[in-house]
């Protein structure tokens, strides 16, 4: 019910509604009780609603708030406590040894170091034996900027109670050197029971932070995810803990992001005994599904593919057997509840597909809209039996300006036009979301945009499937309109219209008109989640 108090009105030069219909775009947004009252020109809006505050945003662009259908909250709560070793934070290998050991020398002698972000492309491999140099001592972990694999050192490997001849986990890896000695590298589920407690099989070693540490985590996640134009997210990979934090960090006014949660199918029964499933919750927390995994990483190159990579060779690897996929998916089916699988290579696609496929013959559920998690390499028959079965795809938005050429290689010229293919998604008619998958990719939306129009590496320029070129407009509908849908909420997000949430963003220019290249750095001015100012003056 939308309230009855006197609204306050939002005047900008352009605002971009999206709200549906063929009608000009409106001047002003009139805001009352966190939704949208009316919209239209000032002058109309006064008389209607006489003595509301009007705001004036001067010749700002406002446009729907930005969504982000697959992100990590959670691990970035605790990613923000550690080393950044991303690309932008260190100039080489040295300089990422330098930090680490910089960390080992001022911590217990027990404490474990730990790094994220690691890009072994642009930043250089490293080895155990590397960070046996640095932090002789201590246990570390360094993970790859894709989270499906990471670098340990031998403290760290006897810590774990792995040696030469220890067996990895069903859908993990070790890494071996040339002289077939573990080289430090956990792959897969030998990583993910390590450092997901979302995801563990087992009991880790690797403990995460305080409830208390990990909530100045999920603050600062927040201010940097609002200054970047996000006023909801879906955080892809959750567990019970991950659920108190964000309870916790919402009964102490920390939590202004609208935040959707995928729910780890290893913690599937736990919910399933209290009846709580998709749509459990508010519009500022809820739960939006199950999430499953099928297949590894583009960025770690171990996704599942029908045929091999252009540059190593190889398909990839299947890290959930498909016996347990068809059990998970159908079990989630039959509850009435959507479930997003992880899958990015065609191979993975296809087995979701089949369990996608299966599960509704056995319990026909018309409406219910499962999604494929990254969704990356597609064919014609792929996006038939999406389209046939209403599932939504969840691309990285961002990944072609991230990781620029090295697509080219890994994946070879011709494969790259059928990655991340928002063009084919909408041309197909299957519903596409957009997502970062922050901290494996960058979490800016802008940038997420620019890359979907681009298709062009930041760094390099390099062009990479250009065919999958989308229109500044529909880029702007999948990470609004698009990514409401992921989450079955696009009757109050995605636009600005009447009864619609009032979340917005006030851009410093205008998306829609400026040179595409400079979209990535047009200022987020403010932003506003349910009328309410989150970031900016």
């Amino acid at each position: 019910m939308i309230s009855e108090a006197v609204p306050v009105l939002f005047r900008a030069a352009h605002i971009v509604s999206q709200r549906g219909d063929d009608g000009p775009e409106p001047e002003a947004l009139a805001v009352a009780g966190g939704r949208i009252r009316a919209i239209g020109d000032v002058a109309s809006l006064r008389d209607r609603f006489p003595g509301a505050e009007v705001v004036d945003l001067g010749d700002a662009t406002v446009i729907p708030g930005l969504h982000d259908a697959h992100i990590h909250l959670g691990n970035t709560a605790e990613d923000l406590l550690h080393l950044d070793l991303s690309a932008a934070a260190v100039a080489g290998v040295d300089d990422l040894l330098a930090r680490v050991g910089a960390e080992a020398a001022t911590a217990g002698p027990d404490a474990w170091i730990r790094g994220s972000r690691y890009d072994d492309v642009k930043t250089g491999a490293i080895t155990r034996w590397d960070l046996d140099r640095v932090a002789p001592d201590n246990p570390a972990i360094v993970v790859q900027v894709a989270g499906h694999w990471g670098v340990v050192n031998s403290c760290a490997l006897r810590e774990l109670g792995i040696d030469e001849d220890s067996v990895p986990p069903e859908g993990g890896e070790f890494g071996r050197a040339a002289d077939g000695r573990l080289d430090g590298r956990l792959i897969e589920r030998a990583v993910m029971n390590v450092i997901y407690p979302a995801t563990a099989r087992g009991d880790s070693p690797l403990r995460p932070s305080s409830p208390e540490d990990r909530l100045r985590g999920v603050a600062r996640a927040v201010e940097l995810w609002h200054a970047a134009g996000l006023t909801s997210i879906c955080d892809a990979l959750i567990a019970p803990d991950d659920i108190a934090l964000l309870r916790r960090a919402r009964d102490e006014g920390l939590l202004t992001l609208r935040v959707g949660m995928l729910l780890s199918i290893d913690h599937y029964a736990k919910a399933r005994a209290l009846g709580v499933g998709s749509g459990f919750g508010d519009d500022l927390l809820r739960i939006v599904g199950v999430k499953a995994f099928v297949d590894g990483a583009i960025g770690g190159r171990t996704c599942l593919l029908s045929e091999p990579y252009a540059d190593s060779g190889g398909h990839g690897l299947q890290t959930t057997s498909t016996e347990e996929l068809f059990g998970a998916v159908r079990t989630v089916h039959r509850d009435g509840n959507r479930v997003g699988v992880h899958a990015n290579g065609d191979a993975a696609i296809r087995l979701v597909l089949d369990a996608f496929e299966a599960a509704q013959r056995e319990t026909p559920r018309p409406g219910l809209r499962h999604r494929i998690e990254h969704c990356s390499v597609v064919d014609s028959g792929i996006l038939s039996r999406m389209k046939a079965l209403g599932a939504i795809a969840v691309p990285f938005a961002g990944y072609v300006a991230y990781h620029g050429g090295a697509l080219n290689t890994w994946y070879g010229a011709e494969r790259t036009e059928r990655m991340f293919a928002h063009r084919s998604f909408l041309d197909a008619g299957v519903t596409v979301a957009g997502s970062s998958d922050y901290p494996c990719g960058p979490y800016e939306p802008l940038l997420g945009l620019q890359s979907m129009v681009t298709r062009e590496g930041l760094d390099d320029g390099e062009p990479v499937g250009t065919s999958q070129r989308v229109s500044v407009e529909e880029a702007l509908r999948i990470f609004t309109v698009g990514s409401a849908e992921a989450e079955d909420a696009s009757g109050v997000k995605g636009r600005l219209a009447p009864g619609y949430l009032a979340d917005f963003v006030v851009l410093g220019e205008n998306p829609l008109t400026i040179d595409p290249h400079g979209i990535a750095s047009i200022p987020v001015r403010a932003t506003y989640v349910g009328g309410e100012r989150v970031h900016g003056g």
